[in-house]
């Protein structure tokens, strides 16, 4: 059996304690999409995420909520400020 320590010593990485697992569905829900989102985001490798289970395909996915956190803060866009005021047409 692996343990946390010994994961940690071969380089990998670790999830905080508190960090919750979340399945595609859950995942889906938070980011407010379909299932088809999160999976699309796993196949491009564009988040992290867990596959428990069975190698290859066949595995559980989970998802860390705080990476789902991560990527809406990556894209979140702050609204412009103007110096000026806009004249009214």
């Amino acid at each position: 059996m692996i343990t946390l320590t010994s994961r940690a010593r071969r380089g990998w990485a670790t999830l905080p304690e508190n960090d919750r697992l979340l399945t595609v569905a859950q995942a889906a829900e938070l980011l407010g999409t379909s299932e088809r989102f999160p999976r699309r985001l796993i196949a491009e490798r564009r988040i992290r995420f867990v596959r428990l289970g069975e190698t290859g395909k066949r595995g559980h996915v989970r998802i860390p909520e705080s990476v789902l956190r991560e990527f809406i803060a990556a894209g979140l866009v702050e609204p412009l400020t103007t110096p000026y005021p806009r004249k009214a047409a």
